[in-house]
């Protein structure tokens, strides 16, 4: 496992000394597997449920979810123990941020199981097979979906005067034209941005099937029409007036949630912190995602986030682990409805999107099918080749945004931010 640290300094100019991780031990008998993730209530409690089904018919099995990590803490612990050059100490399966599944495969090569030779990607959303796909191997068992959505105040909506398919399939610069209506209307700003947050400008590209870096991994910044489109349409909803600016994650989901502003344009996860306000059922409706009116590859169908699956291949239970997977995760649709129901998760195997639990109408969103909708436009989302250095590009967006949103340079913020990500990653 040495080779695995050498590919990761190398590629990221570091030099870490590995880690045991406190209180995580591999598993000692073949018949335990740890699982590493976070978010006890989403990823944690999806695992939760799925090792529950499975131990029923396989109770020589024990399944031990670790779920106290955040995923930059769980990130940073995996690789420092693959660092480490020993496999002792890493669990039998992990989560791993899809945006991250190209730079973990590249760097350390051979850590984990390829699981397409057991597992058949084509009945997953192929947009989520592809981040984890490296020399023809599919290494991930796809998880939850980030399918984006338009998620409004249906109530301030109609005092406006709009109805829900005045929202349908619209583009973004129609979007802003409503925004502004609304607020003249109600006094309500239509959302609500933080600059240090990137995630409008990825839905808006990956709409497009654009991102970052072109498909050979090479930086994508000048020339990139997605993104300079994706930059345009940031500027004119600052300059409209439309939006509420806003510092920190409590800031961002505090000014929606309380009915400061009238809506947000983020992924299905959002949903759980949505529904955590019940004085709020029947306020809220959900359209599809805008598009890019400028591109015309742009569609009504985006992402934002996501994580999947991996089996260490230094497992000594790896057939086990992927034979885990395999039967739960990748078979069960019954399960992926509980999961729905339970913990708002909405999965990417495409036969689970027939079940019940996606056709029910949701009284929150008032009666609407929600979840059939986000599953039909998961389906449609363009994938997108998220490269290696997604998070640098990331922080260098981040820190034009502010300047843009006042009206700079469209064309001076794009080589801003390509000349501070070339001076990273050489």
């Amino acid at each position: 496992m040495k080779r695995f640290a050498t590919a990761w300094r190398c590629m990221l100019g570091l030099s870490i000394v590995g880690a045991g991780i406190a209180g995580v031990t591999a598993a000692a008998a073949a018949t335990t597997l740890t699982v590493w993730c976070w978010d006890p209530n989403f990823n944690g409690g999806s695992m939760k449920e799925a090792a529950a089904i499975y131990t029923q018919s396989h109770p020589e099995v024990t399944i031990n979810v670790v779920d106290t990590f955040t995923s930059g803490d769980l990130t940073t612990k995996l690789q420092a123990q693959l660092l480490s050059g020993s496999a002792d100490g890493l669990p039998d399966i992990t989560l791993v941020l899809d945006w991250s599944a190209r730079k973990m495969l590249q760097a350390f090569p051979g850590a984990f199981a390829p699981l397409s030779d057991d597992i058949d990607m084509s009945k997953f959303a192929q947009y989520k097979v592809k981040p984890a796909t490296l020399d023809g191997k599919s290494y991930s068992l796809p998880f939850d979906s980030g399918v984006s959505g338009l998620f409004y105040r249906s109530d301030y909506l109609a005092e406006a005067g709009y109805r829900a398919d005045d929202l349908k399939n619209i583009t973004w610069e129609r979007m802003i034209e409503i925004g502004k209506d609304v607020l003249d209307k109600t006094g309500h700003q239509f959302l609500d941005l933080d600059f240090n947050n990137d995630g409008l400008i990825r839905i808006m590209m990956q709409s497009a099937g654009a991102w970052y870096f072109n498909p050979d991994g090479s930086l994508n910044i000048l020339g990139n029409e997605p993104l300079k489109a994706a930059l345009q349409v940031y500027q004119d909803m600052w300059q409209a007036g439309i939006v509420k600016p806003v510092n920190g994650w409590p800031n961002y989901t505090g000014a929606f949630t309380s009915g400061e502003v009238a809506s947000v344009v983020v992924g299905v996860w959002m949903t759980g912190t949505l529904k955590a306000n019940p004085d709020q059922a029947g306020k809220w409706a959900v359209a599809s995602t805008p598009r890019l009116a400028a591109i015309p590859s742009s569609i009504n169908a985006s992402n934002q986030g996501g994580s999947s699956w991996f089996v260490l291949d230094s497992s000594p239970n790896k057939a086990e682990a992927i034979d885990f997977l395999k039967e739960t995760w990748a078979k069960d649709v019954d399960f992926y409805q509980k999961i729905l129901i339970d913990r708002g998760a909405v999965g990417t195997l495409l036969a689970a999107s027939n079940g019940p639990a996606y056709s029910a109408k949701d009284e929150f969103f008032g009666g609407q099918q929600v979840w059939q909708d986000f599953s039909e436009w998961m389906s449609d989302i363009p994938p997108v080749d998220y490269g290696l250095y997604s998070a640098e590009v990331a922080s260098a967006v981040q820190a034009q945004l502010p300047i843009i949103a006042k009206g700079g340079s469209i064309d001076d913020a794009m080589q801003a931010i390509n000349d501070q990500v070339q001076g990273q990653i050489q």
